[in-house]
């Protein structure tokens, strides 16, 4: 979807998730329609082995899904996979479909991203944020690197760090395809990602793209908005209610490739057995409110593909005025390093 950023200096959070094209259409842009999303800047910026991919669904239809998944915690082949779901649908209004997603439930990688810069920059540059981090990321999952250790410097485990390299590689080259291709010039994506590792979730994340857990009766955002509406909250301007009903909610303050150097947010959780992550684009929040959100995933919680069909087929009844795409993932008790042989074994027996 288009957008266009403002950004700020660093805070402190994460981000996961994508699939796109990988070259630029020669050529002119056509100009995205005006409810595009915009990037307005405020300060200075500081300075493999395939897996499941998503589908996206035709515009006519209800939406394709695609779900299962592995994810590791002994050995990436010995522990039990993560449920996963993923889909992405234009929406009802735009053409063109910019986000970009990926999940891989056995290497425990999850990305999401939400492209801008008008016609097809944005599903480009969305694309090489997907693919540059999945090729780095899934990897050195597989690799059985012990990642789940904490760096005493940072505080951060191994994957975290391992991930805000990746994270950091995809900018350079959104940007450097940017400057190279002038049917590119100012291309850029949302992010978030999370890395699923021994009993930590990782999780890394720039622009308006988010990340929620539910865990048992509890919905929870993990992720906080890099957008100029967030920044009016923060600063008392607008309400959370008055916030709903902002024309501004297109405009966000960090972007992946917008700058040489953009910093994203990093932060990690333990994970418990049957929690529930949701990644997603703003075009799922800015049609659906968190409550029916949870409650849609709370009713479908053995069947996270038809939990992702209802929620985008909801923000399509709502409305549907941006590319809609969501990941869940769920823990499974098998997949966590403290489950005991009994677990694990019907883990597998049940999978």
């Amino acid at each position: 979807m288009g957008r266009s950023p403002t950004h700020d200096a660093p805070r402190g959070e994460e981000s996961f998730f994508a699939v796109g094209l990988l070259g630029c259409i020669a050529g002119e842009i056509a100009a995205e329609d005006t409810a595009a999303k915009s990037w307005v800047a405020t300060t200075a910026p500081p300075p493999a082995a395939r897996s499941p991919r998503c589908r996206r669904s035709p515009r006519t239809r209800r939406p394709a899904t695609l779900h299962g998944g592995a994810a590791p915690n002994m050995t990436p082949t010995e522990r039990a996979s993560l449920d996963t779901a993923c889909l992405s649908h234009p929406g009802m209004v735009r053409q063109h479909n910019e986000d970009a997603l990926f999940v891989d439930g056995k290497a425990g990688l999850a990305l999401l991203a939400d492209g801008m810069g008008g016609y097809s920059a944005g599903e480009v540059a969305s694309g090489i944020a997907v693919n540059v981090i999945r090729s780095g990321m899934v990897r050195a999952l597989q690799s059985g690197r012990e990642l789940s250790k904490v760096d005493v410097t940072t505080g951060l485990t191994h994957a975290a760090l391992l991930l805000q390299q990746q994270i950091a590689a995809a900018n350079k080259a959104i940007f450097e395809a940017a400057q190279a291709r002038p049917e590119c010039a100012g291309m850029g994506t949302t992010l978030v990602a999370a890395v699923f590792c021994g009993s930590r979730i990782s999780i890394g994340h720039i622009g308006d793209s988010r990340c929620y857990r539910l865990r048992g009766e509890r919905f929870e955002q993990l992720t906080r908005d890099h957008s100029l509406l967030q920044e009016q909250i923060d600063s008392g301007v607008l309400t959370p209610e008055q916030a709903r009903y902002s024309l501004n909610k297109n405009l966000v303050t960090r972007a992946l490739g917008i700058e040489a150097i953009m910093p994203a947010d990093f932060v990690e959780y333990r994970l418990e057995a049957e929690d529930i992550y949701l990644l997603n684009s703003d075009g799922l929040t800015d049609m659906v409110d968190p409550a029916t959100i949870q409650a849609i995933i709370a009713s479908k919680r053995a069947d996270l593909a038809e939990a992702a069909a209802d929620l985008i087929e909801l923000a399509n009844q709502n409305g549907g005025r941006d590319n809609i795409s969501v990941v869940l993932v769920r823990v499974p008790p098998g997949f966590l390093p403290t489950a005991g042989w009994v677990q694990h074994w019907l883990a597998r027996k049940n999978g």
